[in-house]
Order: structure tokens, then C-alpha cells, then sequence
């Protein structure tokens, strides 16, 4: 696959969804009557939005990425690129096989597979057509993603324990808004975020930041702001200072569902809409109980706008889950800064790294 887009074109549409691994049909999950089961769900595909649902089965929302929720019911439930979902099932139903179904969304062809949740008294194996899920609607889908909410009186691990982290009273210091595009850079395809398509240099940015090696990266390579201009190849590397509490705001003007990533965080999804975002959009935020997660979902012709506390020092990834477009430069990195040297910030560069590129012969600190 990496030499089908090295070779400037874009990869093809899918043959089909495996369900662990397994085709049509192929993974199979034992029950027994009566009983509550955790399924952890997550989406690691290339590219395609994924809707899960279960016959005849309810599905009771828990966890998203290690954050509790509001446990929401749900009959069938989206599932974006590089996203993962915690739902309670209870084996209530007559005892029989049923039908475990993945569908893509906002695909023109829909693709859909099967797998089986088997009851362990079954009187039967599975009957009638697997039920039907969404298939283009985004109206649907972006008013399922508002519905999920954290639940805030649940102990546990996240940004708020017993509610005493209020994002929504903290004002932002910064605002990023990030667009992505698609285009031809010397004949070849290319994907860019404020127009700069990312170009991997040939020594870790992280080496170079703490062995301050010039002439592999430069700050500010980057603009917070999209300024409309045509596609670039560079390493982009973005600016921002340790502790600041920051503002993204992902603009997606292309006509598919996006998905992003953010290493070494995990953010709050305040709000999304369509259309563009303004200052205005900022009244329709959710202040209070915003899912704090790691990977957002933004729909097409349309916006997301997160709110993240920059308190991890370090050169940090924030990219598009869609391979393709990541490996073509949908990505580039937030390089979280301070003066400090000091432990309690940021520990030292482990003994044992690998020292490659120009940082080849440089020496650690020792602990």
C-alpha cells in the first residue's frame, strides 16, 4: 500500500470489514442467558466510519476511551476511525443465535459483515435479514455524538475527579483552527492541514528539540490559522506553550467524515456543527460535560472544536487517523514548550534510546 501511494495514487476502496480479524460470520461471542457483558468496541480501519449493532440487542453506553458516560442506550452505535466505546449488553432475549452487524458510513457503497452472539442454551442458529443501520445520514450520527455526555458522578480516571475540574470556567489563551486539503504536489497525490503536507525528516523532531541539532525543523513552519494558499511539502511543527489551555478548532470543507488524533492528550469535544465555525459558534458549546477523549470525529462541510490543557511537555503528533492521508501529510506536530529543565516537567531522554539521523553520537543524561 505504500508503494501504491508513493507512486502518486490513492488507495481503492476496501474489499470488506473484519470483525477480529474474521470475514462474514467468523467471529462468533458466547452468552449465557441472563447475563451482563462489557464489549469494548473500537474502530481500526483505514479510513472508513463504522456503525455496530447487535439484533434484537440494546446497547448501553459506558466508557468512551476511558472516560465514563452518561450510560445512554443505543440501538446501534458510530464508530469513527481510530475511536473505542465501552457498552453493556444483557443476554435477555430468547435463546438463539443472533446477528453481530459492522456497516461503513457515508460510503457510497456499503459495505457490511456479520458475526454471531450465541446464547449458550441456543434453540437456533441465526434467522431473518441482519438488521439495517444508517448509511449516508450525518444528521443522525452528529446528533448521536451530542447525545454522549461524561458522567460526573462516577469516580474513576479522568480530568475531573468528583467534579472539581471545570474546563468550562478556564478561559483559553489560544485558539488553533486547522483545515485540512487534497491536492497535487508535483504530480503526486498529497493531503496537507493549513496547507503544509508533512515530510518526515530523517532525525526524530524529539531528538533534535532536546539536542537543539539545527537545520531539521522549524517553529512556527505551521500557521494556526488556514490561509487559503495551495499545498506545500515542509515538517511542520507548531508552537505552544506548556500550560496554556488552548482552543482547536478542526474546519473540514471536504465532503467526507474526517477523524483526528492527538498524542499524549486527551481533550474535550465542546462542540460541532456544519457549515463554517465563527466566534459565534463558541454560544453552542458545551461547558459542563463534554467527553474528554483522544480521537475526534468531524463531519463533512463541517466543524468540531475541542479544548485541550497543554500540561505534557514534549514534541506531541496530532494527526488524521485515515492512513492514507496521514502517510501523505494530514499531520504534523504541537511542540509543547517550556524553559524548564526541570524532572518534574518532563523526564530526560531514557539511557537507551536510539540516537539515529543527526542525532547519531549525542549522549544522554543520566537520571
Amino acid at each position: 500500500m505504500r508503494n501504491h501511494l508513493d507512486n502518486g495514487k490513492k488507495l481503492p476502496f476496501p474489499d470488506g470489514i473484519l470483525i477480529n480479524g474474521r470475514g462474514p460470520n467468523g467471529a462468533s461471542l458466547n452468552v449465557e442467558q441472563g447475563k451482563t457483558y462489557r464489549l469494548r468496541i473500537s474502530n481500526v480501519g483505514l479510513e472508513n466510519s463504522l456503525n455496530f449493532r447487535i439484533q434484537n440487542h440494546k446497547m448501553k453506553l459506558v466508557e468512551v476511551e476511558g472516560i465514563h458516560t452518561l450510560q445512554t442506550t443505543y440501538s446501534s452505535l458510530d464508530v469513527h476511525v481510530g475511536q473505542s466505546y465501552s457498552v453493556l449488553i444483557t443476554a435477555d432475549q430468547p435463546a438463539q443465535d443472533y446477528y453481530i452487524v459492522v456497516s461503513t458510513r457515508f460510503t457510497s457503497t456499503v459495505l457490511t459483515t456479520t458475526g454471531v452472539l450465541r446464547y449458550s442454551n441456543s434453540a437456533g442458529p441465526v434467522s431473518g435479514p441482519p438488521p439495517g443501520g444508517p448509511t449516508i445520514q450525518v444528521d443522525w450520527s452528529l446528533n448521536q455524538a451530542r447525545s454522549m455526555r461524561t458522567n460526573l458522578t462516577a469516580s474513576g480516571p479522568r480530568p475531573n475527579p468528583q467534579g472539581s475540574y471545570h474546563y468550562g470556567l478556564i478561559n483559553t489563551t489560544k485558539t488553533i483552527i486547522l483545515s485540512s486539503s487534497a491536492g497535487q504536489v508535483n504530480g503526486k497525490q498529497r493531503y496537507a492541514i493549513n496547507s503544509v503536507s508533512y515530510v518526515a525528516p530523517d532525525t526524530p523532531l524529539k531528538l533534535a528539540d532536546f539536542f537543539k541539532i539545527p537545520g531539521v525543523f522549524r517553529v512556527g513552519s505551521i500557521s494556526d490559522r488556514p490561509y487559503g494558499g495551495g499545498i506545500y511539502l515542509d515538517t511542520s511543527v507548531m508552537q505552544a506553550d506548556y500550560r496554556a489551555f488552548v482552543e482547536i478548532v478542526f474546519q473540514n470543507d471536504e465532503d467526507i467524515v474526517q477523524s483526528y488524533h492527538l498524542d499524549g492528550y486527551h481533550f474535550f469535544v465542546v462542540g460541532m456543527d456544519g457549515g463554517q465555525w465563527t466566534t459565534a459558534s463558541r454560544n453552542q458549546y458545551n461547558l459542563r460535560d463534554a467527553l474528554a477523549r483522544s480521537t475526534t470525529q468531524v463531519y463533512p462541510k463541517s466543524w468540531t472544536a475541542i479544548y485541550v490543557a497543554l500540561d505534557n511537555v514534549g514534541m506531541w503528533n496530532l494527526r488524521s487517523e485515515f492512513w492514507a492521508r496521514q502517510y501523505l501529510g494530514q499531520q504534523f506536530y504541537l511542540r509543547v514548550y517550556t524553559t524548564s529543565t526541570s524532572l518534574r516537567d518532563e523526564f530526560p531522554i531514557p539511557k537507551n534510546a536510539l540516537l539515529c539521523g543527526k542525532a547519531t553520537g549525542r549522549h544522554t543524561r543520566p537520571l
